[in-house]
């Protein structure tokens, strides 16, 4: 990416270089000036835009290479531990605690292993879909529940790990879109509150309403914390942090491409807020909100 950018440095350096003689040369003849400045500019736009060209494609590959390495090592890994834990049932006489012990382990490992493949089709699914997909009303508070049981059963949470506010007290929270994708979406930003808090997690999971036009889901996490220069990057897709204790734990960096992009399909938008490394992560999840068939049964 240096090479990149020195060398389209250099290059509009020597075209200038040869229009500023060439215009002391020709400065009083004023048709080779009038044709000629445009075409310079537009050289140098050429130039510009080339090398900006060049860089962004770099950056790309730089991405692709990373989450290629990322998910090589979330599918190798629990393999590998599959593997291990059948080889040592195949050869060993085990009693029946230890071999119940390395069917748990096992499950997990599957369980985590199904995961990555399903976030990695998820990517491309969301990517390719149209807009005129079926949606269905939604129950966000009951969605949210749910994906907050799971975590809590897949990582072995402690209640007190993630509470819960229900800060829209008897108002119907409904939407209207996909389930699945929200229950994903939801699904990876408590996800990535566990991964990202290598102290133990202690999150906040909020609902409310605002504007009474907009249901906001907001999950805040007391873990590494992001610099404000990556809160806007962390959407993109391959995007990871370029932080030590994030390189340390392993991802796709799809996650929260997922989680905008569904967003996004369904009319809403999800934004991230941090004060800083090393003092947590608020990721907002906004949606438009509809009226439940009880309310609207009302107003009729």
């Amino acid at each position: 990416m240096i090479f990149f950018i020195t060398l389209g440095a250099c290059m509009v350096g020597v075209a200038i270089t040869l229009n500023v003689g060439w215009i002391i040369l020709n400065w009083r003849r004023v048709w080779p000036m009038v044709v000629g400045i445009p075409f310079f500019a537009l050289l140098i736009a050429g130039l510009v835009l080339n090398t900006i060209f060049l860089v962004r494609e770099v950056r790309r590959n730089e991405r692709h290479d990373s989450f290629l390495n990322a998910v090589t090592h979330e599918l190798k890994t629990p393999i590998t531990s599959i593997r291990l834990y059948l080889e040592t049932l195949q050869r060993r006489a085990l009693t029946e605690d230890q071999r119940q012990q390395f069917y748990d382990i096992m499950l997990a490992d599957s369980d985590w292993l199904l995961a990555t493949v399903e976030q990695v089709l998820k990517a491309g699914e969301v990517g390719q879909r149209a807009r005129n997909q079926i949606q269905t009303e939604v129950d966000m508070h009951a969605l949210v529940k749910q994906c907050i049981e799971t975590t809590r059963l897949r990582h072995h949470l402690s209640s007190e790990a993630i509470s819960f506010d229900d800060g829209a007290g008897p108002d119907p929270l409904l939407v209207r879109g996909n389930p699945d994708d929200l229950q994903t979406a939801v699904q990876n930003i408590l996800n990535n509150a566990v991964k990202y808090s290598p102290d133990g997690l202690r999150a906040n999971v909020r609902l409310t309403i605002e504007s009474d036009a907009w249901i906001v889901l907001s999950i805040s996490d007391e873990g590494i914390g992001i610099a404000s220069a990556h809160l806007k990057r962390i959407f993109k897709r391959f995007y990871r942090v370029p932080h030590r204790n994030v390189l340390k734990t392993k991802g796709t960096g799809l996650g929260l491409f997922l989680v905008r992009t569904i967003a996004r399909q369904h009319g809403g938008d999800a934004i991230a807020q941090s004060a800083g490394e090393g003092r947590g992560t608020t990721i907002r999840l906004q949606l438009p909100r509809m009226l439940g068939s009880a309310a609207r049964v009302q107003a009729n």
